[in-house]
């Protein structure tokens, strides 16, 4: 996601801003015609359910039809698997960018993306890490302005991005900043517990609930009490326990598997994934209630390929945990800086790990420095050391000019031309230079 760093506007320490074109969205054909929205860099999402940035009344689009989102230099839109798809200027798109003036058409609905003269300025955050989070890029730092604010509130977070992206690093870095970081941190990777485990997971159970249950136990929730809750890939989440965490969520109780009686529980959730769940809902794998009671703030981590300026500070950190006083060669931080890292900072990570076990690629260690050579006797002699230093310099280039050339006349048997092919210069370049040394050439123009 590239942003251009506004040096200019700066307040007391080292804020900065990035500008960002000021975008409104016109409905100007439908149902919906009059309907307006600011967009911004955090997506504005586009279809007919109620809780819809902007909501369409229109039966052909879909419950989260497509998303607008604003940087720097581009207004983009993307299709969030829409059933009768997005069109901007009567051409389908999945993803795009798009210009002023524009018309985006979903279903019989059009709309038009107006853009201001003047451009909106969005403040970083001053810092070049938050918690385990590492880096100074403009990216990073609009992420870290986002979790700053986050940390202060209660409020449900979900944190997007790619796979290896850090979102597990985002969320015990968030709890650390936050109020309820004296209570405890509780992981569950929604992805790896089987199906028909995952609800005594969360909520726990009671004796005799089902085969094996021989005493009670506390699910994740009761054991956050006080703390947060992470749930990791939330999209792979079971439709049919969706209902369930909805209702947790909005009652902050739960039920233990085989039990009546409701459980209060005081935990701040923070969720993740990898898949758009935007997607999930209008696939129906994904309850649109729980989606926006997830998405109450929501972060987005860019991929590595888009903070290629924090690859040298990752790997740096990365190879001192694991070499604590180590220094990393510069060659192997430029090979890191030159990969594309589909894998992201998880890839990065794992490659140090690996090269720190089994050796730098060749030709990336640095060579050792060599000891610099010894000063010869009687250097006062050739050296002017009773001069300043810019005189020193001159009177230096003089006689340097004159000893080469008197050497090299000597090498040549005072041959001038042999002497200006052997130093690189041409015949009559050497004679001027032997009058303005007041030298002979020992030879007859």
């Amino acid at each position: 996601m590239p942003f251009t760093l506004d040096e200019t506007e700066r307040t007391h320490g080292p804020i900065a801003f990035v500008r960002v074109p000021r975008v409104t969205l016109v409905v100007i054909d439908g149902a919906s015609r009059g309907a307006t929205i600011q967009a911004g860099p955090t997506p504005v999402r586009v279809g007919s359910a109620e809780a819809c940035a902007l909501r369409l009344d229109d039966r052909r689009v879909s419950r989260v039809h497509f998303e607008i989102a604003v940087t720097s230099d581009r207004v983009a839109v993307r299709d969030l698997g829409s059933t009768n798809g997005t069109f901007v200027d009567g051409v389908r798109v999945r993803d795009a960018d798009v210009a002023a003036s524009s018309v985006i058409r979903a279903g019989d609905s059009a709309i038009r993306v107006d853009v201001d003269a003047s451009p909106a300025q969005i403040a970083l955050s001053a810092r070049e890490s938050f918690g385990e989070l590492v880096g100074a890029s403009v990216e990073m730092r609009m992420v870290y302005a986002i979790l700053e604010r986050a940390a202060q509130a209660d409020a449900t977070v979900l944190l997007l991005g790619e796979t290896g992206t850090g979102k597990d690093v985002a969320a015990r870095s968030l709890h650390a900043e936050s109020q309820r970081r004296a209570g405890p941190f509780v992981p569950v990777d929604c992805g790896a517990i089987p199906e028909n485990l995952i609800e005594s997971e969360l909520f726990g159970h009671v004796r005799g609930a089902f085969t094996g249950a021989v005493q009670n136990r506390k699910g994740a929730f009761e054991e956050a009490d006080g703390g947060t809750l992470f749930l990791d890939e939330i999209g792979e989440m079971p439709i049919l326990l969706q209902p369930k965490l909805l209702r947790a969520l909005e009652t902050k109780t739960i039920r233990r598997v085989g039990e009546t009686q409701a459980r209060p529980v005081d935990v701040r959730i923070v969720a993740a994934t990898n898949r758009p769940l935007a997607r999930a809902v209008n696939d129906g794998t994904f309850r649109e209630d729980l989606y926006y009671r997830l998405a109450v703030i929501e972060v987005a981590l860019p991929p590595l390929r888009a903070r290629r300026a924090d690859v040298a500070a990752l790997a740096r950190s990365f190879y001192e945990r694991l070499v604590p006083g180590g220094k990393l060669p510069d060659a192997y931080v430029g090979h890191l800086e030159s990969k594309t890292w589909p894998g992201n900072v998880r890839e990065l990570r794992n490659t140090i790990e690996r090269d720190v076990a089994l050796g730098l690629p060749q030709g990336t260690e640095n060579a050792p420095a060599s000891p610099p050579p010894a000063l010869p006797s009687g250097i006062e002699s050739i050296v002017p050391l009773h001069m300043p230093l810019k005189d020193a310099r001159a009177a230096w280039s003089r006689a340097f000019d004159s000893i080469y050339v008197r050497a090299m006349l000597d090498k040549t048997g005072g041959n001038v031309t042999r002497a200006a092919q052997a130093a690189g210069v041409s015949r009559r370049f050497l004679q001027r230079m032997l009058a303005r040394l007041g030298m002979s050439s020992g030879e007859d123009d």
